[in-house]
């Protein structure tokens, strides 16, 4: 679609969007939201016909771009056929989509408990572990994210949990492996792992074992940096889990649906989890899903227990029908294999490349569409190029470099020290190497900032 410029109606928008919409993490006088006039595919357009390519997925879940056609035309056919149904009930729609997910995901996570989102999919998982050990603790990374209601934000462990921390949520955090920025000295990968799991069985020791009911995890952590684990960790985290009877969770959430180049990332680690929590990129963000995919096990507990939760729009009809049309589309247009072999083939060496050429670029890592590019001012200290949970004036450097992507006509996922390559997964080559080019420029700014 060729956008058609509209700046008067832009500013409309605008308009209503500065008087009336109140906008999540921001105060509220100091941001400028880009007004939107529409999206195909990879790419997004502003009123003045400015068109961009979507380096972000949208908050990282148009896994296969935006207004996909077969997946707008099952939402159009369910609203038609039921808009909408109590999720008390039996639906088509509504079973349809946990079929396919239970079908997908690994070992025996076979029942699927559907949320309206993330945050919510973490609150269930965490209430269904409790209930299900009868232990209060829970476990979580610092360098993570797992959402924005109260106990999900309780589990973050990035600057977002602050504010709203009660210091009574019954969480305690660890440090999980993180080699370029290691809190455990070491010099290898083997080293890291190593040492993260005894830190994790020590802090498990100190903290009671008999008191623990959950360790959760994003498999591979996404906004805090996509740090995927040295071999062997998330292995031996199921250990410790079954060691202690602890119910282990991966959050994936923002790795799951194809993001890493599998079906989920605990498919690249062999892992099998007791919970594991998704959404996103389960129908592409089109109408907001999530859920909880449920081991036998722990799921035989609420057999003639009932559990005590719900959402009234628990399934939606809507939601799962754009599940339903997005996972065909994914299997009958390659859509798992394509992120994994561009990924492979065009991202990751282009990001290689970057590299090599860029002195603000300190480290690479990912996998799949799962791309992180750590900017420092030093590569020897790796001195980030702006402080931890930098604002204002200290993040200056940063705000200059998204600037000059959003100039060279990408759109980028920025965040802190961080930029973070994660397009649609039906992104073309020839899309990432204009993405690649565009990054490219937008890195000669941030090398400006270099010591």
């Amino acid at each position: 679609m060729t956008p058609q410029p509209d700046p008067e109606a832009g500013a409309a928008v605008k308009a209503a969007d500065r008087a009336h919409v109140f906008h999540s993490w921001s105060a509220q006088e100091l941001i400028d939201p880009l007004a939107v006039a529409g999206a195909e595919g990879s790419y997004f357009w502003d009123y003045d016909g400015r068109r961009y390519l979507d380096f972000t997925s949208g908050l990282v879940y148009t896994n296969i771009g935006y207004q996909h056609p077969k997946v707008v035309a099952a939402i159009q056919e369910q609203a038609a056929r039921m808009t909408t149904f109590a999720p008390a009930f039996a639906v088509e729609a509504r079973s349809e989509a946990a079929r396919l997910i239970a079908g997908r995901t690994p070992g025996d996570l076979d029942k699927i408990f559907f949320t309206n989102g993330g945050a919510d999919a973490v609150e269930h998982a965490l209430r269904m572990a409790r209930l299900h050990t009868g232990r209060p603790k829970v476990l979580s990374a610092y360098r993570s994210y797992h959402g924005g209601t109260q106990q999900a934000v309780n589990v973050t462990g990035d600057p977002r949990r602050w504010a709203s921390d009660s210091g009574t949520a019954g969480v305690v955090h660890f440090w999980a492996p993180f080699l370029y920025r290691s809190r455990f000295y070491a010099e290898t990968e083997e080293q890291e792992c190593a040492r993260a799991l005894e830190h994790l069985e020590t802090t498990i020791a100190f903290e009671g074992p008999s008191t623990i009911a959950a360790v959760i995890l994003e498999t591979i952590p996404g906004t805090a940096g996509i740090m995927p684990p040295p071999p062997g960790y998330l292995a031996g985290v199921r250990e410790l889990c079954d060691k202690y009877g602890i119910v282990l969770v991966l959050d994936e959430v923002m790795a799951g649906f194809g993001r890493t180049g599998t079906w989920f990332a605990a498919d690249l680690y062999d892992v099998v989890p007791d919970l594991m929590t998704f959404a996103k990129g389960v129908n592409s963000g089109y109408v907001p899903l999530g859920g909880v995919a449920i081991s036998a096990e722990i799921a035989a507990t609420f057999a003639t227990r009932p559990y005590p939760g719900g959402l009234t729009y628990s399934g939606h009809p809507l939601a799962c029908a754009a599940a339903v049309a997005t996972i065909n589309v994914m299997e009958e247009e390659g859509v798992v294999e394509n992120a994994a072999a561009l990924g492979a083939s065009v991202v990751e060496p282009g990001l290689r490349e970057l590299a090599e050429r860029h002195p603000s670029v300190g480290e690479v890592r990912g996998t799949g569409m799962f791309w992180a590019v750590e900017l420092v001012r030093d590569r020897e200290t790796r001195e980030p190029l702006v402080p931890y949970n930098a604002s204002g004036e200290a993040n200056a450097p940063m705000a200059a470099f998204a600037a000059a992507a959003k100039k060279a006509g990408i759109w980028p996922f920025v965040n802190m020290n961080r930029t973070h390559v994660v397009p649609p997964l039906n992104t073309s080559e020839a899309e990432l190497k204009e993405g690649l080019a565009a990054l490219d420029t937008a890195l000669s700014v941030a090398d400006a900032y270099v010591r």
